[in-house]
């Protein structure tokens, strides 16, 4: 019974089982320059939608196969942004506004007036047009809020690496290395399901893992040798230097930070420091950190070493397995290494001074 020409804009799908009264309707509305399609029954009614669409529809309540009712049901979360108004007898009236609690806008009485038709046909097609550009402002609203909550987070991050590389550097690595630490812990927290707050959270906080060496003296960061014992535990005071830097923050990611300096060279069999921790004692994501920083440092060229094979790399890895490392975390990490060697070979160390010629 549609029209398959009906043009969109103002198109109205009167929905009735009697012919005289879908006439009648489409008279009245056709007369004002609506569009009209018909359906005899709410499946027919849904059935024409989804083949020509409509704005608005005009539905009786009682009817064969699928009531008024039925339809409104199914419609709001197929086409939420149709709008209906029912066509009800008096004796319906309690029906209809139960139809309006569902979600209809409105509802006429049989017998109608030609008047009544257009007041609620106009009125409801009013509603919808406020109700969709509110919904449009929301939506570009909504937009605007994550892109500047994705700019300020960018922005965060940014300042944080830069202040942190600024450390680093006392250490010849890079702003690239602590950024990579940062993706690979972002991509461990994807993996384990983590929330993308918790993701962005740990992409922010582990690239602060050695922050406190910025209290270490150059002598020591620098040297090219062993360290002496007492060197050593100059060295190893970073990790709790480093924490008491961040642990005030009120930051969560910074919070996170703290926690991360602290306990990044702690060890899944308790031989590691600053406190000896073992197992879940240590925070997942100074856990995570751990395989991150090891994994990029044998993978890039220090000071002290020449990079190392992919292969050669893997297997310190996995001899870490039990001992320095979470088990099961660094299963994870070995089992996406392409994902990491990824994140490796998109972010590569830059030569000296270039930072410098970019600003």
């Amino acid at each position: 019974m549609a029209e398959p020409d009906a043009g969109p804009g103002r198109t109205v799908l009167i929905v009735d089982d009697m012919p005289i009264i879908r006439v009648t309707l489409r008279r009245i509305l056709e007369k004002e320059g609506f569009r009209c399609l018909e359906a005899s029954n709410g499946e027919e009614a849904l059935g024409v939608l989804d083949d020509h669409g409509a704005e608005l529809v005009l539905s009786d309540i009682h009817m064969p196969v699928m009531g008024g009712m039925e339809l409104v049901t199914a419609l709001k979360p197929r086409i939420p942004e149709v709008a209906v108004v029912m066509v009800s007898s008096v004796e319906e009236t309690q029906t209809a506004v139960e139809a309006i609690q569902m979600g209809a806008y409105g509802y006429v009485h049989k017998p109608f007036q030609p008047r009544e038709i257009l007041v609620q046909v106009n009125s409801a097609f009013r509603r919808r047009m406020l109700e969709i550009e509110h919904r449009d402002r929301e939506r570009v609203l909504a937009q605007k809020v994550r892109e500047q909550t994705l700019e300020i987070r960018e922005s965060r991050e940014e300042i944080a690496i830069r202040l942190i590389s600024a450390s680093e550097e006392r250490d010849n690595e890079s702003g690239a290395h602590v950024r990579r630490i940062g993706l690979y812990a972002a991509e461990m927290g994807m993996l384990l399901g983590w929330t993308q707050a918790e993701v962005d959270a740990l992409r922010g906080a582990a690239p602060m893992h050695d922050i406190g060496k910025i209290g270490v003296p150059d002598a020591i960061l620098q040297k090219p040798g062993a360290l002496t014992e007492e060197e050593w535990k100059v060295m190893r005071r970073h990790t709790t230097l480093g924490a008491r830097i961040l642990r005030r923050s009120r930051v969560p990611f910074i919070q996170m930070g703290a926690r991360i300096a602290a306990c990044h060279h702690e060890k899944w069999d308790g031989s590691g420091y600053p406190k000896g921790l073992a197992g879940e004692a240590i925070p997942v994501e100074a856990r995570i950190t751990a395989i991150a920083d090891v994994y990029d440092a044998l993978s890039h060229k220090r000071h002290y070493k020449e990079p190392w094979t992919e292969e050669r790399v893997v297997q310190a890895l996995q001899e870490g397995r039990g001992g320095h490392f979470d088990p099961d975390l660094l299963d994870l990490f070995l089992a996406h290494l392409d994902g990491m060697r990824a994140i490796r070979e998109a972010n590569p160390d830059q030569p000296p001074g270039a930072d410098d010629e970019e600003g």
